[in-house]
């Protein structure tokens, strides 16, 4: 699932040490594009962070989904091409 990192030196949103005058910067994590692999098989899946979606009017959310899957099948297609390249599997077992 989507998360949020805090700046480096700071814990549970509370700075540690004195405070700056620059304001803190986070990290976020929006969407991610998890590619799993088990034997022969490839999974790609995304994944939104909630806020984000509850953003989004219902058109742009079409637009995302549309394009997230998009992604995923690119991205699982070529995972699964450097595998099949990388381990070539064997026609049986010794």
């Amino acid at each position: 699932m989507a998360r949020t990192t805090p700046p480096s030196g700071q814990t549970n949103g509370t700075p540690s040490g004195e405070h700056t005058a620059d304001p803190a910067t986070w990290d976020i994590e929006l969407l991610r594009v998890l590619v799993r692999r088990k034997e022969t098989r490839i999974d790609a899946q995304w994944t939104v962070h909630p806020q984000l979606k509850q953003d989004l009017l219902p058109d742009e959310w079409r637009e995302v989904t549309d394009l997230m899957a998009k992604v995923t099948g690119i991205v699982g297609h070529r995972f699964s091409e450097v595998l099949s390249k990388a381990e070539p599997t064997s026609s049986g077992h010794a």
